[in-house]
């Protein structure tokens, strides 16, 4: 089955195309279309990927798979959440580097003792102007004072699950596949997608 992913996130396609066996999944470059700003006024994680979702599959009228996903900071107030891509931005939509987010975050949290934080995940696959099912999912981790690892992206490297002993970065994609907020995600969709009969 072909999916549209409602990102133009070549990472996130990136990641998210090796859980998705047996379907094969577009972006919306692959598909001709320019790169388009989604007003994402959501208050959560729910309601940004079904915007998501809903902008895309009306410019393509195929089934679409939109992902809003964050990190959490308990110590932050649960910040920066659904901000986490715009995290820093001074106008809100200008977005900042992922290395540059990640500075301005060690800052903030600079001499605080309670790091626990946590990854989130919401995905909403639409198969129709108002069908559609979602998702969610976390992977929890402790918050470190420095990046480790190179792999992953985004706040990957800041994320250090004591369970394994290492940060997100430091996870082979494998590693990554099985724990990660968007891995086990992925795999609540896939059983969903198997037993339900979805029409674009």
């Amino acid at each position: 089955m072909d999916i549209l992913v409602a990102t133009f996130n070549q990472h996130k396609i990136q990641e998210l195309a090796p859980l998705f066996p047996g379907h094969r999944l577009l972006s919306p470059l692959d598909l001709g279309y320019p790169e388009i700003e989604i007003e994402e006024d959501g208050s959560n994680y729910f309601e940004n990927a079904l915007i998501k979702a809903k902008a895309m599959h009306r410019l393509a009228g195929m089934i679409t798979l939109a992902d809003d996903s964050g990190l959490s900071v308990d110590a932050l107030g649960g910040g920066p959440g659904i901000h986490s891509s715009r995290y820093g931005s001074r106008d809100g939509r200008t977005k900042l580097s992922s290395e540059e987010r990640n500075v301005l975050l060690l800052a903030d949290m600079k001499g605080i003792e309670e790091r626990a934080c946590a990854f989130y995940c919401c995905l909403v696959l639409l198969h129709g102007p108002d069908r559609f099912v979602s998702v969610q999912e976390t992977c929890p981790g402790i918050l470190t004072d420095a990046p480790r690892g190179s792999g992953g992206f985004g706040y990957d490297p800041l994320v250090y699950l004591p369970e394994l002993g290492k940060t997100v970065a430091e996870l082979s994609p494998a590693e990554k596949n099985i724990v990660s907020h968007r891995g086990k995600g992925a795999r609540l969709m896939n059983s969903i997608i198997a037993a339900v009969k979805l029409e674009p």
